[in-house]
């Protein structure tokens, strides 16, 4: 059975239980206060960095720090996150002085719960997430406004720099690589030609179409040959005619000049078939000369293309070094500096006190009716009629038999003195 039914029967329950009420509303506000003092005020102050695009289109002139600038902030908040950091930071601003007893255990998990980097997603262009960010919001919660903003603006101002010192180490080392290939392909393909010019010296063929004018050469020893053999015929005819026509002297002097000419002919052809020896020997080793030829040439222009590739490369990467150098690519920006916070996150001790004494306020209402519906008591004849149906026909007022208060009994003594006199 329920005692409030309308707007009078709980300003009724507010009367018959204010003591009640009161009570717990004290007790609680006491309480609320006491809790509030004992928490430590949180100021918030956010920087807002804004992610702006290269300033030359990457077709003209591309970029060769690679990856999604999410990527590249979520490397760089885990820098600023790393245990180093943090306590640079904490001693740079002379966080937690009054709290000289915190290790740096406590610190830098503290550190890590007071301070986010939340960055929001740029537009996308087409179907496809890029993984860009146009916006970093970085947000400092710390005891004092002075320390949310000096925190807010020494994270932003980190981040920034480290934004630019990534990018710019990004690309000095891939300059710094494609230089370094270029150098050793120009090196070895130095080597590569020198070996190759050693190797033509020593075997003769230094000149292009050696091995053309080689066998050019042993044709015409072949014809001299020929030439001396018709010659010797020609010589032996002549001799034997002369032995079988002439006078005896005279077939005698022309067999000694036959046979002074066949001499010289011999040593001609002698010399011919050296000559000939030579350049059949030489030509017998052209298989092998033309495969060790073709290997170099072969190697030489496997590396020539090699050099053009990367010669286009570091040409590349030169230019995103000097775009970096200049600033003409992603950079970040400050859009707003963390400002100094006017009030504490959530209202301070103030307001949690405040809700602290409405909350027992309720909470004392909320005990009186729980001690009515203990003790469910019809009190007024409304009551009694929407429960049970009767009217009823007198009232019978309650008679307190509790014996009254102090303050009663001295009044009532005061009264009966004053009577007498």
């Amino acid at each position: 059975m329920a005692s409030i039914y309308s707007v009078a029967d709980f300003l009724d329950l507010l009367r018959r239980r204010l003591r009640l009420i009161l009570a717990v509303a004290f007790l609680g506000t006491v309480a609320s206060v006491w809790f509030a003092l004992q928490q430590q005020p949180v100021y918030s102050s956010t920087a807002v960095i804004q992610i702006t695009r290269p300033t030359i289109a990457g077709e003209l002139a591309p970029s060769t720090v690679e990856g999604s600038s999410a990527r590249r902030i979520q490397l760089i908040e885990q820098r600023l996150m790393a245990r180093g950091t943090i306590l640079e930071i904490v001693d740079q601003l002379d966080l937690f002085a009054d709290q000289p007893g915190l290790l740096a255990s406590e610190i830098v998990p503290m550190m890590r719960r007071s301070v986010s980097l939340t960055g929001t997603a740029a537009a996308r262009e087409g179907a496809s997430d890029d993984g860009a960010i146009s916006v970093l919001s970085i947000t400092a919660n710390m005891p004092t406004r002075a320390q949310a903003q000096a925190v807010a603006e020494e994270f932003s101002q980190r981040t920034i720099a480290l934004s630019r010192s990534t990018r710019l180490d990004q690309a000095r080392e891939t300059l710094s690589f494609f230089n370094e290939k270029e150098t050793a392909l120009i090196r070895d393909i130095s080597a590569l030609e020198e070996e190759l010019a050693n190797f033509r010296y020593e075997n003769e063929v230094t000149l292009p179409g050696i091995i053309e004018m080689r066998g050019t050469e042993i044709a015409s020893i072949n014809e001299s040959l020929l030439e001396l053999a018709r010659q010797e015929i020609e010589i032996r005819k002549v001799a034997e005619e002369a032995a079988a026509t002439q006078r005896t002297a005279y077939a005698e002097r022309i067999r000694k000049d036959y046979e002074t000419q066949v001499e010289t002919l011999n040593a001609q052809r002698q010399l011919l078939l050296d000559r000939r020896a030579e350049m059949e020997a030489s030509l017998e080793l052209t298989p092998e000369v033309d495969r060790q030829l073709a290997s170099y040439e072969r190697r030489h222009q496997q590396m020539q293309s090699e050099l053009e590739v990367i010669t286009a490369r570091r040409a590349e990467a030169e230019v995103g070094f000097r775009l970096e150098t200049a600033s003409q690519g992603e950079r970040l920006t400050v859009l707003e500096p963390a400002p100094l916070p006017d009030y504490a996150v959530g209202g301070g001790r103030k307001s949690l006190a405040l809700k602290g004494g409405l909350v027992s306020l309720m909470l004392g209402v909320i005990a009186a009716f729980a001690m009515d519906l203990r003790h469910p008591v019809l009190r007024t004849s409304a009551q009694m009629k929407r429960e049970t149906g009767l009217s009823p026909v007198v009232t019978i007022p309650v008679l307190k038999t509790q014996p009254k208060g102090l303050a009663h009994r001295l009044r009532g003594i005061w009264t009966r003195r004053s009577a007498r006199g």
